[in-house]
């Protein structure tokens, strides 16, 4: 609202010309930035306390991990917070008629929704265990995925033609080929696998968030590259007219992520619980097709699949069909826990391994 008054108020009269700020994707990114994690302080101890008043506790579930019994009672739901922040702030900052910039709201409210669903159910029943069933939510999950591919390869695309379907590859100039109508499969389970994994991830104080802020923060610096034709030019990237929105629509996020993170920091005082998990996972799926960079996800976000690989190894193969455990624990944050490590130096050291694959993601930038 912000961004669209301040340009008709721009166009009245010479005297606001200070307001060509606006124009400026990097100053309105660090309003957006500053508004969210503003926000989120604000918002932060009110929502805790009536997180506990209406009995919003976190319901821990068996891992085989005993400390898990000791956040038994934290405030859950904090993903609305998360999802509150970034809405606000991007209402205010963003470009509303972006189509990039609606898709990538669209799938934080969506994945957001679904989560809430889930949260509440679980509160409302007193279980971790009798919240949305696996089936329900990817359902649910996949209703977005199709509808996102009808808009994404059909009329209404946001990009060129031709350009959605193609598939790049880090360290490659041009694209590796074009995956025509099988795109919309591919698309699909991609989703699904990058939602869930950040959704698996969030199982100890502060994981998920850090390694969810550098991935954004990553795909921001790419939306603000192909954004602009002298940078996409200059690093032989595809120029996509509009889609450097997405770098203030990151950024309050990166916000929002910052302010969550002093509350969820170990020990924290609350959970994001599957309603942020979800939201964020669903956001980065969303992201980083927009931005073409489905295939360096298992770079950027290599902790998140490992996260989940390891969860669905233990659980799908080891558990149902060879009717044993293949790790000791699953996922790789609780099998390093069994090992002996404490929580923080756990969460400490996979943020480091995130921070790195971070980088290197970086580096594929001009590195082709």
């Amino acid at each position: 609202m912000i961004y669209h008054l301040g340009r008709w108020i721009q166009s009245q009269a010479d005297a606001f010309g200070f307001l060509r700020l606006l124009n400026y994707l990097s100053f309105r990114s660090i309003m957006a930035a500053l508004t969210a994690v503003l926000i989120v302080f604000l918002l932060s101890p009110r929502f805790i306390r009536a997180m506990h008043r209406r009995n919003f506790l976190d319901r821990v579930r068996e891992t085989g991990i005993d400390s898990a019994f000791d956040k038994a009672g934290t405030p859950t739901l904090g993903g609305v917070l998360l999802i509150v922040a970034m809405t606000v702030s991007i209402l205010l900052w963003c470009n509303l008629a972006n189509p990039f910039l609606l898709l990538s709201l669209a799938a934080l409210l969506w994945f957001g929704g679904i989560g809430f669903w889930d949260d509440w159910l679980k509160s409302s029943r007193g279980s971790g265990d009798k919240g949305l069933g696996e089936i329900t939510k990817l359902v649910l999950q996949g209703m977005f995925a199709v509808a996102f591919i009808a808009v994404y390869v059909g009329p209404f695309s946001p990009v060129e033609p031709g350009t959605a379907t193609q598939l790049y590859v880090p360290f490659l100039k041009s694209p590796l080929l074009d995956l025509g109508i099988f795109y919309g499969f591919f698309i699909f389970l991609f989703m699904l696998l990058v939602a869930n994994a950040v959704n698996i991830t969030d199982g100890l104080d502060g994981l998920a968030i850090t390694p969810s802020i550098f991935v954004a923060g990553v795909l921001a610096v790419f939306a603000y590259v192909m954004g602009n034709t002298i940078y996409a030019g200059y690093l032989q990237y595809p120029y996509l007219r509009g889609v450097g929105e997405l770098t203030v629509f990151v950024s309050a996020f990166v916000g929002a992520g910052l302010g969550f993170l002093w509350y969820n920091a170990y020990p924290a005082q609350i959970f994001m619980g599957d309603t942020g998990s979800l939201a964020i996972g669903g956001m980065l799926a969303v992201l980083s097709v927009l931005l073409k960079q489905e295939l360096l996800f298992p770079l950027l976000g290599g902790l998140f699949l490992v996260e989940a690989l390891t969860s669905q190894i233990q659980d799908k193969i080891g558990v149902r069909w060879l009717g044993r455990r293949i790790f000791y624990r699953a996922p790789l944050h609780h099998s390093l826990q069994h090992r002996g490590f404490a929580e923080t130096k756990v969460v400490i050291r996979l943020w480091i391994v995130a921070g790195l694959l971070a980088l290197l993601s970086l580096a594929t930038l001009k590195i082709r």
